[in-house]
């Protein structure tokens, strides 16, 4: 077993940048994924608070059914479960995992922001002759948004972190980058270190934006 002091110490600033590449790929399926998993999390989050039963239904089956099973089932289901009907390449069968799988949660934190809003605002809105639709984009849904930034903003770090399971479909991100340099070079923690490195700088970086908005949010209530 290789110990700490016969880790080369000296290959984690050498190879850090070799490793831009696949951050790349990482930043994309992210990106992309959230994407998917907010227009999804918004459309199902109507649906669980509509007043029709077979769209509530399918919304309640489809959070019950992605919530209650891990990401990575959900990723080999679409990109080796689906080629019987349709062969999808690995790199949108990641975002669409991920996008399928964070659309439950984002639902549920969107249906909990919506609902979070005293039902008065909405009541007044359609006395002063909104319809629903026009009452919920211009009174509601802004200030649910302002109450579901923080939620949605851990939501979207765990995004970043489950999208290292696209290696296991050989989709070449920071993980599957980091295992082959590993295998290559007989240096596995000196390449998995500098994974971790890329982490935890996407993730800060994240984190600084979502408190950005967080306080740009916040000061503009009082504006």
């Amino acid at each position: 077993m290789q110990s700490l002091f016969s880790w080369h110490l000296s290959a984690i600033p050498l190879q850090f940048f070799s490793f831009s590449h696949a951050a790349l790929y990482t930043m994309y399926i992210t990106t992309f994924g959230i994407l998917l998993g907010v227009v999804l999390g918004l459309v199902v989050a109507f649906a669980r608070i509509s007043s029709h039963q077979i769209p509530k239904k399918i919304a309640k089956g489809y959070i019950f059914l992605i919530r209650g099973t891990p990401l990575l089932l959900q990723l080999f289901i679409i990109y080796y479960g689906l080629t019987a009907l349709i062969t999808i390449p690995p790199f949108p069968a990641a975002i669409l995992a991920l996008g399928i799988h964070n659309g439950a949660y984002i639902a549920e934190i969107f249906r909990g922001s919506i609902q979070s809003i005293h039902y008065g605002q909405m009541e007044a809105a359609r006395s002063l002759g909104m319809s629903y639709s026009k009452a919920m984009r211009r009174i509601i849904l802004p200030q649910a948004f302002k109450r579901a930034v923080p939620t949605l903003g851990n939501q979207f770090i765990v995004a970043l972190k489950d999208s290292s399971l696209a290696s296991t479909i050989a989709i070449p991100e920071l993980l599957l980058r980091g295992r082959q340099l590993g295998a290559s070079t007989f240096m596995y923690m000196e390449m998995l270190t500098i994974v971790a490195i890329w982490y935890l700088l996407m993730t800060s970086i994240l984190t600084f934006i979502i408190h950005k908005v967080e306080k740009r949010l916040k000061v503009s209530d009082h504006v």
